[in-house]
């Protein structure tokens, strides 16, 4: 049989984990989905639940963007308006944003900090929504297909481009925080001209300004020609002001909030050399080298992936990581497969095969659920593999998605238990050399041996197809030898040991995964 070894890369993450990963595994938790309660309230669940999601396992919150959104407090945060407000301001019809006011935004963050969780905030800077008025420019029209492609001369336009941000401003006509107001020149184009309306240009909606320095910026995906634009007015991250603006608004917000770290959204339609140099702006202003960034470049191709990885990420240093989605893809092909899919081949081609230090992991988020953005979910019978496969593995930092773990109706089941048996695994058995059996199209496995610390070890089985039950032999370490192993997912009762040589016959039901933990006083520890 197949035996691979590897070894966990645990403490030598550095930035791409930092201190969640230093003493024990880290989990991330993306703690909300586009359909959590915009009550106001979900703050103060963040806060009094803290305590029990760092018991569960969970070492960083990713928490949703906080700032005020164009819809006010019907917006999650991604119609980005006005980047001071943390719910602070009465902006958009309310004070507070669909999560909460800005003091129970902190009071979360403390209460993380106060139980050993790590928190990273959504930076969404691509574009903003909502301006208070209108400007006139001059533009033209490009095809959404190829944004390159410019179609019927220039036109004069009206556009929402004009943020002055009203419940910010003081007695001395200063803006509270800053005093950056945002103009057009402040943009590379919108797909909304007043003046316009419905004008008959097929495929040509979006509008490209014109001027000194205007034009589509470099360093994007070549989507659609150039994949700058996105949606709202699209920031201009070739204009020195607002380069140096957003510098100085991560500054604020990291010391203003105390954040650990980022989440980077939409980092296919910015310049690849601004992240990196706002990073280090940041980390180095706010005393903070070692802030976690990830980076959301949603691309499926592992090419274009790591070529966006190795492009932020110049030596051997990790400035960022970034979400794997081809093994995103990989989980969803093989749901959606019911058993036809070569599990063998489940890691090949995914960034935590290629570059396991810089790749954070997940099974699903608020994008890919049915009927959402980058709709791809993966079909509830395979998320336990998937989960097994992020939180069990020594490769990638793993996320775990609220949805998942709540449910969310009519898209996606409540994982709960399983995800609290997984996670309790990760935190105190998933250590060690790992010894890989990914040698069949249907069942495949690994074991972990443990460490010095955490040396109880496990054996994970997955079985992809839908009526035979699976078996495999694999070694558990010299360690675990005449030693005995329960399955904590319950779809085996009975127990499985090993030889003298630290051998044993794992098995797996059909569709079902299985993870086996050392039976008796040393086995699963929850101290």
């Amino acid at each position: 049989m197949q035996k691979i070894q590897q070894y966990i890369f645990g403490a030598a993450l550095a930035l791409s984990a930092g201190a969640a990963m230093a003493q024990t595994n880290g989990t991330m938790l993306q703690y909300f989905d586009w359909d959590s309660s915009g009550d106001g309230q979900h703050w103060n669940r963040v806060k009094n639940n803290a305590a029990a999601w760092a018991n569960r396992g969970v070492t960083a919150f990713w928490l949703p963007p906080a700032y005020k959104g164009s819809g006010g407090v019907n917006d999650v945060g991604y119609a980005v308006y006005d980047l001071f407000d943390l719910g602070e301001f009465n902006q958009k019809g309310a004070v507070r944003t669909r999560w909460g006011t800005k003091a129970e935004y902190i009071a979360a963050i403390d209460a993380a900090h106060a139980n050993g969780i790590q928190v990273y905030a959504d930076i969404v800077l691509n574009h903003k929504m909502g301006a208070e008025t209108t400007e006139w420019t001059t533009g033209v029209r490009v095809d959404q297909n190829n944004r390159n492609v410019e179609y019927g001369g220039d036109v004069s336009l009206q556009v929402w481009t004009s943020f002055n941000f009203p419940g910010r401003l003081q007695a001395d006509g200063t803006l509270k925080y800053n005093n950056f107001r945002w103009t057009w020149y402040h943009f590379d184009g919108t797909d909304y001209a007043q003046n316009l309306g419905a004008d008959g240009c097929t495929n040509c909606r979006i509008y490209k300004f014109r001027g000194t320095g205007k034009g589509w910026d470099p360093e994007v995906s070549t989507e659609y020609g150039n994949y700058d634009y996105l949606m709202g007015a699209d920031v201009d991250f070739q204009h020195p002001d607002v380069r140096q603006h957003l510098k100085d608004w991560g500054v604020w917000y990291t010391n203003t909030a105390k954040l650990d770290g980022f989440r980077i959204d939409a980092a296919k339609h910015i310049m690849a050399s601004y992240y990196p140099e706002w990073l280090s702006y940041v980390r180095s202003a706010t005393s903070k080298p070692n802030a976690y960034a990830v980076a959301e470049y949603w691309d499926n191709d592992i090419n274009r992936l790591n070529n966006y990885v190795n492009t932020v990420n110049p030596g051997s240093a990790t400035t960022m990581s970034a979400f794997d989605v081809p093994l995103h893809a990989k989980f969803q092909a093989a749901g959606n497969a019911y058993g036809s899919f070569d599990m063998g081949s489940l890691l090949t081609n995914t960034l935590v095969s290629w570059q396991p230090t810089r790749a954070a992991t997940f099974v699903d988020n608020h994008d890919t659920l049915d009927g959402r953005g980058l709709s791809s979910k993966v079909q509830d019978w395979f998320k336990p593999m998937a989960y097994a496969t992020i939180l069990l593995r020594s490769g990638g930092y793993p996320t775990v998605f609220l949805g998942d773990y709540e449910g969310v109706p009519g898209k996606v089941a409540n994982h709960s238990w399983v995800l609290d048996q997984l996670m309790k695994a990760r935190k105190f058995h998933a250590y060690g050399v790992q010894n890989d059996y990914f040698d069949h199209a249907d069942v495949v496995g690994f074991t972990r041996e443990g460490n010095a610390q955490h040396w109880y070890g496990l054996a994970v089985l997955m079985n992809d197809n839908q009526t035979t039950t699976g078996y495999k032999w694999m070694y558990v370490g010299a360690a675990h030898a005449n030693q005995c192993f329960t399955d904590i997912t319950n779809a085996v009762a009975s127990q499985v040991c090993a030889n003298a040589s630290g051998w044993a016959n794992f098995q797996a039901p059909p569709a079902k995964v299985t993870v086996w933990v050392r039976a008796g006083k040393y086995g699963l520890n929850t101290n």
